[in-house]
């Protein structure tokens, strides 16, 4: 095989929000930038939701009716993020949050003010703007008033994520980022203490036609099929192993933005702590961590690895978000109008990952009746699951529920008497849900929903990693074990810990991808700057 080196300013290792970001922040500033990943761009963004967390009183937000500003998303987000991130780079990235959204669409992104009006983990078409977290949720809402942030791209159903990342790559190749898919980086090039390029094998996309269509079924199959997912991912792999060649590219700065490890089950196992050993894989093959074990062997130090979230959603249908959740023990969980991941958070700390969602045949009846509206065509293939014979459990009374369900009934006939006496004295929920998310259960039969967090095929509890390598948070540049800068490198994305690596709630990813990959692309052009 030949060996090709090139000199660049930059190089972005990972092509999803985050690397290409970064790669348009630099291109922007007049910089030559190389941009290589494993597949053909976007990652396991362009298999999202297409949804960025941002406020602050963006134009979407006013025109929707509700008042922001940076100091309320602050507010708000100051406790989702626990610490994980100084107060400083926090408000930093409320600071810039309108500029942001302001900035994606000068890229071609489109956000709108259609809003949602009923809590969901992914709206439906056509609302393109939600909560998209625990804004009204208590305790959340008692520091800052709710305000809607979760910016959809508009695009149909779940093609948003794709499309957001089609309208950022056309901007980027259209300003002359030199995009080099099929490109798997194996080593950083180190001179005197200083990353200056990387050694990587490439496959030029042309070679064999069937590869990007194995390695399409390849990703889509591994969130929801992973055996067949392994199949198409290993026949795509075993066709670059045939055809790549080794190379070698140069620069001023290396951006390491290659995904989480949530792919990776020997790593995810290591670091996971109870349940979140069950979660289901969501993202692509790409997402082995790569990314983070290059910063490693060059000598940078990780933080937050077993931190990960656990997407259990029991809505949409919202009306079913009037029942109560329980552990075996039959004791309540928490406030059922928290954001899924924040509610799982609870079932796998306090209850093993274990519990059920009881309802009552009027809040199951209200629920049945808000599919055909509330529900994505994803969502809807689990609602009818959970409505199907095996998907939900049904008795006359909560005795006879509670003996089909294994819950301790004394615990649980406790726990629904508070519940309603809260709602029927006008005293309200003790869990602090909602009011309008409260109604009492008393009419039989009575059903139960399964949210444990292990897997089931058709309600399967998708998951993320949200660790990574520590970076200086002026900068991007990964910092090494004393705690010093490694020149010329740097992590963004799911790569680096950041502003979601407590906790996650829908956008917040994309939308630390994005300031982080463009903190990193800033600090390279700076410091060139000055060098010049």
């Amino acid at each position: 095989m030949g060996l090709e080196s090139e000199k660049f300013d930059v190089i972005v290792v990972g092509y999803g929000i985050a690397g290409i970001t970064a790669a348009l922040e630099a291109v922007e500033s007049g910089k030559k930038v190389l941009a290589l990943d494993r597949g053909y761009g976007g990652g396991a963004s362009g298999l999202s939701g297409g949804v960025v967390y941002a406020g602050g009183g963006a134009r979407q937000q006013v025109e929707a009716g509700y008042e922001d500003s940076p100091e309320n998303m602050f507010n708000y987000l100051v406790q989702e993020v626990g610490g994980v991130v100084s107060e400083e780079t926090l408000k930093r990235f409320c600071n810039e949050s309108v500029e942001t959204i302001k900035w994606l669409e000068e890229q071609g992104a489109e956000f709108n003010s259609t809003l949602s009006d009923y809590k969901t983990s992914y709206p439906n078409d056509p609302d393109y703007l939600y909560f998209s977290g625990n804004e009204k949720a208590w305790p959340f809402n008692e520091s800052a008033n709710p305000a809607p942030r979760g910016h959809r791209q508009v695009a149909k159903g779940m093609d948003s994520g794709k499309m957001l990342i089609k309208k950022l790559k056309d901007s980027a190749e259209a300003k002359g980022v030199v995009f080099r898919p099929l490109s798997q980086v194996d080593e950083l090039i180190i001179e005197a203490g200083r990353v200056i390029g990387v050694k990587y094998r490439h496959m030029s996309p042309d070679k064999d036609e069937k590869h990007e269509k194995l390695t399409y079924r390849g990703s889509k199959l591994s969130n929801w099929v992973p055996v067949l997912g392994r199949r198409y991912v290993k026949q795509a792999g075993d066709i670059w192993e045939e055809n790549a060649r080794s190379m070698e590219s140069y620069a001023e700065g290396i951006i390491l933005s290659a995904g989480g490890f949530v792919f990776n089950r020997e790593m995810r196992i290591r670091h996971a702590e109870g349940a979140y050993k069950d979660i289901m894989p969501l993202g692509t093959a790409g997402d082995d961590g790569k990314g983070i074990l290059l910063g490693q062997i060059a000598g940078g130090k990780t933080a937050n690895m077993s931190s990960m979230t656990a997407w259990r959603f029991m809505s949409p249908p919202s009306g079913w978000l009037e029942g109560v959740s329980v552990g075996m023990s039959g004791a309540r969980i928490a406030n059922e109008d928290l954001y899924g991941a924040t509610h799982a958070k609870h079932l796998i700390n306090e209850h093993e990952g274990k519990g059920y969602l009881i309802m009552d045949s009027k809040i199951w009846t209200k629920g049945t009746g808000q599919i055909a509206s509330q529900c994505q065509p994803f969502q809807k293939l689990q609602v009818r699951y959970l409505t199907s014979p095996l998907g939900h459990k049904k008795a006359k009374t909560l005795e006879e529920l509670a003996k089909k369900t294994g819950i301790d009934y004394g615990t649980l006939k406790e726990t629904v008497r508070e519940y309603n006496h809260g709602i029927t004295s006008g005293e309200g929920d003790p869990g602090r849900k909602a009011l309008d998310m409260c109604d009492t259960i008393e009419e039989g039969p009575f059903y139960a929903i399964d949210i444990s967090i292990k897997n089931k095929v058709a309600y399967p509890t998708p998951g993320l990693t949200l660790g990574g390598l520590v970076v200086n948070e002026k900068t991007g540049e990964v910092m090494d074990r004393e705690d010093q800068p490694i020149k010329g490198l740097y992590a963004a994305g799911r790569n680096a810990v950041g502003i979601c690596s407590n906790g996650y709630i829908s956008g917040l990813s994309l939308a630390d991808g994005i300031f982080s990959g463009r903190r990193a692309a800033r600090h390279i052009v700076q410091s060139r700057e000055e060098v010049v």
